[in-house]
């Protein structure tokens, strides 16, 4: 009886993709810019379940938390942007006060003047003559 040879086996598909800390660093940066996962994989040069995959494998969370905590990151820096423009741009400053402090535009009526009278038609009879 011969022995069974054993052949290493052979493993299809394309080669798993790696992500290293630059990559790593871009995908930040592109979650901090509010970028979609569609936007971050189409970047990157992969698909969102590749990208979804690496970072349950790497962070053990879900890309949609990934993106998310990263995101948060984002918006402090444009609060802080927009904070710094309200000193030079008053348009930036009322926004931000409607904004972060409940202010709002109002109309109020000036009821210190006199209405004007309201306009009269009269029409004449055409059996009158006048």
């Amino acid at each position: 009886m011969t022995e069974k040879q054993v052949t290493p086996e052979k493993k299809n598909g394309r080669p798993k993709i790696e992500f290293n800390q630059a990559d790593w660093k871009r995908i930040e940066k592109l979650c901090s810019i509010q970028c979609t996962a569609e936007e971050i994989a189409s970047v990157m040069g992969c698909s969102v379940d590749t990208i979804s995959r690496r970072v349950e494998e790497a962070y053990h969370i879900t890309f949609a938390e990934y993106i998310k905590k990263h995101a948060l990151g984002g918006n402090a820096s444009l609060r802080r942007i927009q904070f710094t423009l309200a000193k030079k741009n008053a348009t930036m400053a009322i926004w931000l006060g409607k904004q972060y402090l409940g202010q709002q535009d109002y109309y109020t009526p000036n009821t210190g003047e006199k209405t004007p009278d309201p306009i009269k038609f009269v029409f004449k009879d055409a059996d009158d003559g006048n």
